[in-house]
């Protein structure tokens, strides 16, 4: 629509771009955002709950960041409304100013790479497990060259990460991310049965907490479960490819699927903590003898799980180098195929790029769990602090009531604070 909003100041109304296909379906935006926030987050809830002091105050601090997390969802619905843009940095960049949008851009892709990584190693851990399962070896004798992650891995990703994310479009992940969401459900309800059927490697009982030690304790695992529910990078890309775009229908798929998504990981934190209390793992899955076929399938499920996200993680972090692509390289080359970054000349090379990136780092770095917890540190940004200032930006040119845009400014205003 052509012309200013009316009573706005100044930022014209723009159509949000929609994908090229037929659209995505309610029900495929439910499975991709909830496939976005069901990762490897999934293994360290009971240890969350453990570390919250129980089971009350973790659902205490869960149910205080859903509220946190749902309508940050709805805001970078409304903000990609608001600006027309088609991926996160570009709603940012186009409603904070550019300076906020190259800050964005270096967050988002530092983040996105570094959780591709966590995701690789995460899966390397269970191709390992898995091997030691079924060829059992004894030091010193060595295991088969065929079982190294050096192998496995890289193999894993030429014949299946690499053309899973090879589509152009977000849509064509509704069939992956129904498989991996499935996998992940596997787990929880491997865990709630293994609490109840109690075989005999886990006869003895837990010991479990009364009460947190201290409130400070209590919401020191609120990265952990933010963390856990991270989806929001990919919130933009898969609203601006939903067939019906609408706020009130974006509303009712963000709150169906973080709903659905607080549901596996309540189950896993919950029957996880029960199962193993004070004792219980950062990654659940060691907590359980190795030698378990029911265990054993769940870690395969869960690579499964992982390998799935993988590609939409990639997607999102593909679409930040294609937009520097366009404004560097797409205007100086002379040969058509190459000037547009969405084409297969340009979108293949940068997505063996970064699986061959992400894949070396995973094998050659020594110890992930700094940059898991600096992960941490930047979804922040994501999930709260960039929503709050799309939010405070966009009511600051939307012809709305004194007392809506006083509301709305306050909540982009606490979003902030409540990240810092």
């Amino acid at each position: 629509m052509e012309g200013q909003t009316p009573g706005g100041g100044g930022l014209s109304e723009k159509p949000v771009p929609t994908a090229s296909g037929p659209g995505l379906s309610s029900l495929g935006a439910v499975f991709i955002l909830l496939k976005s926030a069901l990762g490897a987050g999934l293994l360290n809830f009971p240890w969350a709950f453990h570390k919250a002091g129980g089971v009350a105050p973790a659902f205490l601090v869960e149910l205080i960041s859903l509220v946190f997390l749902i309508s940050g969802l709805v805001v970078l619905g409304y903000a990609a409304s608001v600006s027309g843009q088609a991926t996160y940095q570009g709603v940012v960049g186009g409603l904070c100013g550019p300076a906020i949008g190259k800050l964005c851009e270096a967050c988002f892709i530092i983040n996105l790479l570094m959780i591709s990584v966590a995701f690789l190693r995460v899966v390397g851990d269970q191709l390992e497990k898995l091997w030691d399962f079924i060829l059992p070896s004894t030091p010193p004798v060595p295991q088969p060259w065929y079982t190294d992650q050096r192998f496995t891995l890289t193999l894993l990703c030429v014949l299946v990460i690499l053309p899973l994310s090879a589509p152009r479009e977000i849509g064509f992940q509704k069939y992956t991310s129904i498989l991996g969401t499935l996998a992940a459900c596997y787990l929880a309800l491997v865990i709630v049965a293994q609490y109840y059927l109690r075989p005999q490697d886990l006869a003895r009982e837990p010991r479990l907490e009364s009460s947190p030690s201290s409130w400070t304790s209590v919401f020191s695992v609120f990265p952990t479960i933010c963390f856990g529910f991270q989806c929001h990078e990919a919130a933009v890309s898969i609203y601006c490819s939903m067939r019906h775009q609408s706020l009130g229908h974006w509303a009712l798929v963000s709150v169906l699927s973080l709903l659905a998504c607080c549901l596996v990981y309540s189950l896993t934190g919950v029957y996880g903590f029960l199962t193993f209390g004070t004792d219980v793992s950062a990654d659940i899955l060691m907590s359980y003898p190795g030698s378990d076929g029911v265990v054993i399938v769940a870690r395969v499920l869960f690579a499964v799980s992982i390998v799935t996200a993988y590609p939409i993680v990639l997607f999102l972090g593909r679409s930040v180098m294609q937009d520097f692509w366009r404004r560097g390289c797409g205007g100086a080359c002379g040969l058509r195929a190459l000037a547009e970054p969405t084409g297969p000349w340009v979108r293949m090379p940068l997505t063996v790029l970064w699986v061959t990136a992400t894949l070396a780092m995973a094998l050659f770095l020594p110890d992930l769990s700094e940059i898991i917890g600096i992960i941490g540190g930047i979804s922040s940004f994501f999930i709260f602090i960039f929503p709050g200032l799309c939010l405070i930006c966009a009511v600051s040119v939307e012809p709305i009531g004194p007392r809506v845009k006083v509301l709305a400014e306050r909540l982009g205003h606490d979003r902030r604070v409540l990240a810092l």
